[in-house]
């Protein structure tokens, strides 16, 4: 009998169905099969009023392998779990799924968000740098003009030599969004209640108030997590400080910027904005969002999307080896740090 001496630890993968196939290419399913016993083709989805063939496996595993659609993991769904021990989350937040019950049951909790970051940094780069070059209104003007044009007695605010950015919250991207910015000629403010300011001068920027911020900067970028304290923390006073022509971008979350407040800086033209979130994150048919000129709206796709899936299941596939070899985790998530974080 091979099983009897088959210490792979049993896995189960956890999230919406359709999702394996876009997260997991051949290759990591080959890996997946060298370090764990899992059936593959099993996903469970619910664990509220599990299958009979979810329950069995949910009875044997080790490990849970999640994704987006992840069910919460409840005090009912662990007491199906006994031999539960770890959660490998192949995405960003662990917050959807990772309840008080599994801190108590003392898992080992690891995300993918570190590769999730990327990708939502590298389109603020995108949006800053198109912003101070101001892309989008000299395409629409081109549109309307179709003829040779002084386009550079139009231009001579534009630009991106040595302009002003405020990137809102330190976190994992606005982190990365500050790695990426320094080969730019740009002034970085920084506001962050967490940081020092002797760790604001090691990342080679400054740190300042949000009000101050605001004021002085020509793009805000918000990546603050989703917490109470952050609820439209970018509000009338904020954007009514920002310069004339100053672009908003958000990638984090729609709740962060009270957009009522918002949309008539926008209409009247005075503002610019980049926004992926929304609060409702789609916004109504009728709103002004979609067809303001200095506006623009993608449908939440900063994040992870098409092979960038790949890169958070490589992630969590090496968390996994290290779980299986008896490491710990490297990018463990910790319930002290869920407070202040996405």
């Amino acid at each position: 009998m091979h099983h009897a001496t088959d210490n792979r630890p049993a896995l189960l993968l956890s999230m919406d169905p359709g999702i394996p196939e876009r997260l997991l290419t051949d290759a990591h399913r080959a890996r997946l099969a060298a370090l764990t016993r899992t059936d593959p083709h099993l996903v469970a989805h619910d664990l509220a009023t599990p299958a009979p063939e979810v329950v069995a496996a949910l009875a044997e595993a080790e490990v849970l392998l999640t994704c987006w659609g992840a069910p919460p993991l409840t005090a009912a769904v662990l007491e199906r779990a006994p031999r539960l021990r770890a959660v490998v989350h192949a995405a960003g937040s662990v917050k959807h799924h990772i309840t008080d019950a599994c801190w108590e049951r003392g898992l080992a909790v690891t995300s993918a968000a570190a590769a999730n970051a990327l990708p939502v940094a590298e389109y603020t780069l995108a949006a800053i740098l198109f912003a101070g070059k101001r892309v989008l209104h000299s395409a629409q003007r081109y549109a309307e003009v179709r003829a040779d044009h002084a386009w550079t007695a139009e231009s001579t605010v534009w630009g991106n030599y040595r302009r002003t950015v405020g990137l809102v919250g330190a976190s994992r991207i606005g982190r990365r969004v500050i790695e990426l910015l320094r080969p730019f000629d740009f002034e970085v403010l920084l506001h962050d209640p967490y940081v020092e300011p002797a760790e604001a001068g090691g990342l080679g920027v400054e740190l300042v108030s949000l009000d101050e911020l605001c004021a002085r900067a020509s793009i805000v970028s918000v990546h603050a997590p989703q917490l109470p304290a952050t609820h439209r923390m970018i509000g009338a006073a904020q954007l009514a400080a920002m310069p004339d022509g100053a672009t908003l971008i958000n990638t984090a979350r729609g709740s962060l910027v009270d957009e009522a407040a918002l949309l008539p800086h926008l209409r009247a033209g005075r503002l610019h904005a980049v926004l992926d979130v929304t609060d409702p994150e789609v916004p109504p048919a009728g709103s002004p969002l979609y067809e303001l000129p200095n506006v623009l709206l993608t449908p939440h796709v900063a994040g992870s999307l098409g092979n960038e899936l790949h890169r958070m299941a490589d992630q969590a596939l090496d968390e996994l080896e290290r779980y299986v070899r008896g490491e710990p985790f490297r990018e463990a998530v910790l319930p002290t740090a869920l407070e202040r974080s996405a």
